[in-house]
């Protein structure tokens, strides 16, 4: 079986999806999990946007050794050097380079004869040869670009030391069978295609990002760009779980193969969603929550006599436990340590110690503890580690009589306790001033959403807030069986992130 290349953008056109920064220790972190998943490539960044993109990129080429570590420049000196710069401490520096090709781009945008651009792309690339061997070249737009000079693009970017030419169908304009035709133009008309690998990076606008992307698969490509989720610009990139587990699926059919462990996919998806604050829809292939849930009668039946009936999947297959092993408030540590192997987490002792005395007193709460309910204990001890100010305790008064009051202690960066209180609207409200009056940080609540992590009266809730401050939105996620208080641990996990961003850029 030929291989396929997963690419993987997550944290580079993933992150630029609106509302879905992410700081340099989430950039890190998803890092991390990416190379255990198993990706071939990871796009760090793109390092002369930001001194913090710069950072990040720099950081995982220092740290994360098995991967191709990538960044992305546009056909620009300053760029390819700035790139350069981030990626040299990596074991295997990739730099991408791109530039646009199409005549709407040309026109409007770089305000560019195709003579210039096709000048900058052979001269930014032979720039980028000089500090690696790994170069990739991506003309953008190119689904929009008229064959002819496409051909001619990469043909002189392959001359110029490009390795890897990708593909973009940048806003998503492209169907599967005119995309197809296009990857095969290329292998036809490119005199060095051979010399490169041929990539493909496929945005979801029109909903057609896998598709097109397994459609350039069938017809040669044999690199994919994609993300966790799908997240990304506009409508997402191609999901990454998605082509993946097609690929596996459906060997009989595309007869290549992928180094990705699928049984990381699911903990890596969930990791993405809570960093970035970007929710998994519920019909999500992969990993969505209903993926795996059958309410027919007909779909039950069939399961229970034979999974392959209505699953074409196992669901252990990409990370998704099928035991049902209950947690309780008598269950201990050595079952509960069990649970979190068995889900893909493996914490250090000083970890495990605060997950376990915050699953017991959950446990008094709920008499059934549920993998999901896990998953969100250990996501919101792990929001709790870098706190710049911490919420150590929450009351509120409402009701349709009353006016909504709320008192608030935090324990500020020096230790101390500082106490307010606040009227609101209503006691989420009242909660957010009385902290606001304490943290006295200016922002600019932009989203408020609450949703179940598993049902039940006593089920916990999970908040999603974002914030903006000075342009820049900062997202917050809490969780709690009493929803008030999980709003205001999302309200104060978004300040401390933007607290965060405030020191790193004092420094």
């Amino acid at each position: 079986m030929d291989k396929v290349i997963i690419f993987d953008t997550t944290l580079r056109d993933g992150e630029q999806a609106a509302g879905g920064s992410l700081n340099l220790k989430e950039k890190l972190e998803i890092a991390r999990q990416l190379d255990k998943l198993g990706v071939d490539v990871i796009e760090a960044g793109f390092p002369i946007s930001s001194p913090g993109d710069f950072e990040a990129v720099s950081l995982i080429a220092k740290e994360i050794r098995r991967p191709i570590i990538c960044g992305l420049a546009r056909a620009k000196p300053e760029d390819v050097d700035r790139a350069w710069e981030a990626v040299k401490g990596a074991a295997h520096p990739r730099i991408h380079v791109f530039v646009s090709s199409s005549d709407i781009h040309l026109m409007h945008g770089m305000k560019k004869s195709r003579d210039e651009v096709l000048q900058m792309a052979h001269d930014m690339v032979a720039r980028a040869k000089g500090y690696t061997e790994d170069i990739e070249f991506s003309p953008m737009d190119a689904s929009r670009t008229e064959p002819a000079y496409l051909y001619q693009i990469l043909e002189a970017a392959i001359d110029a030391g490009a390795t890897t030419v990708n593909i973009p169908d940048t806003v998503g304009y492209s169907i599967p069978d005119e995309f197809g035709r296009l990857i095969e133009g290329i292998f036809q008309n490119v005199p060095n295609i051979g010399r490169a690998v041929v990539s493909v990076h496929c945005h979801n606008d029109l909903g057609l990002a896998v598709a097109n992307s397994l459609e350039a698969i069938k017809r040669g490509a044999r690199q994919v760009e994609c993300t966790i989720n799908g997240i990304g610009e506009r409508a997402g990139n191609a999901s990454l779980e998605e082509i993946v587990m097609t690929l596996k699926t459906r060997s009989d059919l595309f007869n290549v193969k992928t180094d990705i462990e699928t049984r990381q996919i699911y903990k890596t998806s969930r990791l993405v969603s809570e960093l970035t604050g970007f929710s998994v829809q519920p019909n999500k292939a992969i990993v969505g929550a209903n993926a795996f849930r059958h309410e027919s009668g007909i779909h039950q039946d069939g399961v229970i006599k034979m999974p392959i009936t209505f699953e074409i999947i196992d669901p252990k297959t990409v990370g998704i436990p099928a035991s049902s092993l209950v947690l309780g408030k008598l269950s201990g540590r050595h079952a509960l340590r069990e649970r979190l192997a068995e889900l893909g987490y493996s914490l250090n002792d000083e970890d495990f110690n605060r997950v376990f005395r915050a699953f017991k007193e959950l446990a008094d709460k709920k008499k059934e503890v549920t993998d999901r309910d896990i998953e969100s204990l250990v996501a919101e001890e792990q929001r709790t580690v870098s706190e710049v100010y911490h919420l150590d305790r929450i009351q509120v008064s409402c009701g349709d009589r009353g006016i909504p009051t709320a008192s608030v202690v935090l324990i500020g960066p020096d230790g101390q306790a500082y106490a307010d209180a606040a009227l609101g609207t209503g006691p989420v409200d009242a909660a957010f001033k009385a902290i606001d009056k304490i943290v006295k940080v200016p922002n600019t609540l932009t989203e408020f959403s609450i949703k179940s992590i598993t049902e039940g009266i006593d089920a916990i809730g999970e908040v999603l807030v974002r914030i903006e401050s000075d342009d820049i939105v900062y997202t917050g996620r809490g969780a709690d069986t009493d929803i008030i208080v999980a709003s205001a641990k999302a309200y104060m996990n978004a300040l401390n992130r933007l607290l965060t961003a405030k020191r790193e850029t004092s420094k």
